[in-house]
C-alpha cells in the first residue's frame, strides 16, 4: 500500500477541472482499443477519455482509485503495489496508457517490462511525462538548482526527448511517434 500517494491525493481537490487540453486531446487521438490499460490512472479524469470497449483503470494509491471509481462506473480496477510486478495477465491489452505517472516512479525498468508483458504484441503504449532537456538545465543554472526543483516534488525522474526514446526502445517498444507540447512528451509506441 502506498500512504505517500495517497496523502498526495488528499491534497488534490475532489473536482480539479478538466485535465489539461494537450492531454485530453493526445489521448482522444489514440485508436480504440477492444481492451485497454490506464496505468497510473490517478482520479480517471483521462481514462474517461480513452475509446475502448473495455477499460482497466489502476493506481497505486486507494484515494484516487475511489475517485476515479465514481468517474467511471463501468471501469474494471485495479490497486496496484509500489515497485512490484503488475497483477495482470500477459499480452491482456491492446492499449496501455500511461500518463504523467512515469516520472513518479522509483523502478521504471520494472514497470515498463511489467507494461510491455501485459501488453499483446502489436499493441499501443501512450506515454506522457514532463519534458526536460537543455532549458531545464539551463534555467537550473541561471537561476538555482534548488529553485528550479522542489525537493519535496513527487517527481523522481526527469526524462528528455533521446532518453526517453531510448528508455522505451531498450525496453523492447517501437516508437512510432515522439513530440513535445505544453511541456510534455507525448510518446505513441508499439510493442514488438
Amino acid at each position: 500500500m502506498s500512504g505517500y500517494d495517497d496523502e498526495i491525493w488528499r491534497l488534490v481537490p475532489e473536482d480539479p477541472g478538466p485535465p489539461p487540453g494537450h492531454l485530453v486531446r493526445f489521448v482522444r487521438g489514440l485508436d480504440p482499443a477492444e481492451r485497454a490499460l490506464d496505468l497510473g490512472c490517478g482520479d480517471g479524469r483521462l481514462t474517461a477519455e480513452l475509446r475502448a470497449a473495455h477499460v482497466v483503470a489502476a493506481d497505486v494509491s486507494a484515494v484516487a482509485l475511489e475517485r476515479a471509481r465514481r468517474r467511471l462506473p463501468a471501469a474494471g480496477f485495479v490497486h496496484l503495489e509500489p515497485d512490484a510486478p503488475l497483477p495482470l495477465d500477459d499480452s491482456h491489452f491492446d492499449l496501455v496508457l500511461c500518463a504523467e505517472t512515469l516520472e513518479h516512479v522509483r523502478d521504471v525498468q520494472l514497470l515498463l517490462s511489467e507494461t510491455r508483458r501485459v501488453l499483446r504484441p502489436g499493441g499501443t503504449l501512450a506515454l506522457t511525462t514532463p519534458a526536460h532537456g537543455r532549458l531545464t538545465a539551463l534555467a537550473a543554472l541561471v537561476g538555482g538548482f534548488e529553485r528550479r526543483f522542489d525537493p519535496l516534488s513527487p517527481h523522481l525522474r526527469f526524462f528528455t526527448r533521446r532518453s526517453l526514446r531510448d528508455l522505451l526502445s531498450e525496453l523492447g517498444v517501437e516508437v512510432a511517434s515522439l513530440r513535445r507540447e505544453a511541456g510534455t512528451l507525448l510518446a505513441v509506441a508499439t510493442r514488438r
